[in-house]
């Protein structure tokens, strides 16, 4: 025979459990609340300086006056020669390591590296990619060297995402398809890929937005003080929207003057991560839905 329970015990526990719902309430209220503060923070210092001319015309009169057209192209462009090197690279260590590497010692060590590369600090890379790709392979400072140097950076999510997709999906996808006469390759092309393929693009533009707002790597490896021109190839150098806003924040003939540039170029920054967020959920809904319809 069961014993009646206290009332004031249950009492006492609902209460418990109220309170700490609502602590977990308030500090989620609490980040969002701190996302817009800064962003308010930064918009209203530089809101003076965001129109048209700021966004589509280079920096004048030692970067006291003009826009940050350069920047952004830089930018654009070490994002997108990042994205076509660790892409592939991740996309197929991962389903190496998900799909073909017996589990033992040597993938157990593989991934505590690619953990432990996650969490190198981002001027390591820099210099090593200073040293590798600037002087080794003689790429010099260019945006080749900065995008494969940021690829690096990006590396460790993609490849990490890439096997946790595939590892998550059911085996019972995996032996359907060899019942049906389909080879391991096959499968994972046409199978596999397509069910993880939200998620790997997901990590992959997640570690876009990351490595978009990167100094260190960039200031060893492609970017310019200075340099109020479009590059033309993939060996010229860039100026980049971190490092811009670096040098206008801490550096020129007239700080007073350059803040609401480095207010409104921070801001420009931010928006572009937030949008790179914005795509990674929209590409993985897209995805999503694909898969559902099929």
């Amino acid at each position: 025979m069961s014993l009646p329970i206290d009332s004031s015990y249950r009492r006492r526990k609902l209460w418990l459990q109220q309170a700490v719902f609502a602590l977990f309430r308030v500090l989620s209220y609490a980040v969002v609340a701190v996302l817009f503060l800064i962003l308010g923070f930064i918009l209203f210092h530089g809101a003076g300086v965001i129109d048209w001319t700021f966004l589509t015309e280079a920096p004048t009169d030692g970067m006291t006056s003009g826009g940050i057209w350069p920047a952004i192209v830089g930018t654009f462009w070490l994002m997108v020669g990042s994205a076509l090197f660790a892409f592939p690279v991740g996309l197929i260590s991962g389903i190496y390591m998900s799909e073909y590497a017996p589990d033992g010692r040597l993938v157990a060590f593989i991934r505590t590296m690619t953990n432990n590369l996650a969490g190198i600090p981002s001027i390591v890379f820099g210099l090593f990619g200073m040293a590798f790709f600037v002087n080794y392979l003689s790429f010099g400072d260019s945006i080749l060297a900065g995008s494969l140097t940021l690829g690096l950076l990006a590396l460790p999510v993609v490849i990490r995402t890439t096997e946790d997709a595939f590892r998550d999906i059911a085996p019972s996808y995996r032996e359907g398809s060899l019942a049906l006469g389909a080879t391991k390759a096959q499968t994972i092309w046409r199978v596999l890929l397509p069910m993880a393929m939200p998620r790997v693009i997901t990590g992959l533009i997640l570690s876009l937005g990351r490595v978009s707002g990167e100094t260190a790597p960039i200031l060893f490896t492609c970017a310019a003080y200075f340099l109020p021109k479009l590059p033309e190839s993939m060996f010229d150098q860039c100026m980049a929207l971190p490092y811009h806003l670096y040098v206008v924040a801490t550096s020129g003939t007239d700080i007073e003057a350059q803040m609401p540039i480095a207010y409104g170029t921070a801001f420009v920054l931010i928006v572009i991560v937030l949008a790179m967020n914005l795509l990674a959920n929209a590409v993985r809904k897209h995805f999503e839905k694909k898969l559902k319809s099929k």
